[in-house]
């Protein structure tokens, strides 16, 4: 996923609008329309400062992989299960949970 992506989901996410996000951290609304449009890349400090801001790592913020998960998706469910209060991560399991169930049923394992 593109820089520029990443960051459309994260102001999505929380709601907030690309006049908000430049006000908030000094940055010029044309060098943050460039980053939207993934004409452009943060430079470190700047990339330092968004993941600060979102509360996120600069590895997720440029789509880099570990090795600890395949996908942006699975760094997102981490992303968001940490950022929870422990009764909500709870939740979230029990959710996941009904869902890995249903799919079994739908699609019974092959037993030998």
């Amino acid at each position: 996923m593109k820089f520029g992506n990443i960051l459309r989901d994260l102001l999505e996410e929380r709601d907030i609008t690309q006049k908000k996000l430049a006000n908030d951290l000094n940055i010029a609304p044309t060098t943050l329309g460039n980053y939207f449009r993934n004409d452009r890349e943060p430079d470190f400090d700047t990339l330092k400062l968004l993941a600060r801001y979102f509360n996120v790592s600069t590895d997720y913020l440029l789509d880099f992989r570990t090795g600890k998960t395949e996908t942006h998706q699975e760094d997102e469910i981490l992303r968001v299960f940490r950022s929870l209060l422990p009764e909500q991560k709870e939740i979230y399991l029990e959710q996941g949970k009904v869902f890995y169930k249903i799919n079994n049923k739908v699609r019974p394992r092959n037993n030998p």
